[in-house]
């Protein structure tokens, strides 16, 4: 099993709990041969992909990757 390990840094508890939440729906609904796990901890948010393989590994980081950027830009924009 391949495994990729994310860790954001807020500034506030109030933002890393908007952008976990945020992708709530996304980790419900899975992505084929993978397995995502996510922790908020004060500021931090912690993001753990795992998948069957390379190819599999890749689409979902870059898949909750682009989510969390789109989050961001639009809490800038509201």
């Amino acid at each position: 099993m391949k495994k990729a390990c994310f860790v954001f840094n807020f500034d506030t508890a109030e933002e890393a709990k908007i952008i976990a939440e945020s992708l709530d729906p996304e980790i419900k609904h899975k992505i084929p041969k993978t397995n995502v796990e996510v922790s908020l901890s004060d500021k931090k948010f912690s993001l753990k992909i795992e998948a069957n393989d390379v190819s599999s590994l890749r689409a979902a980081c870059n898949s909750y990757l682009r989510w969390i950027n789109t989050a961001l830009n639009v809490k800038k924009t509201v």
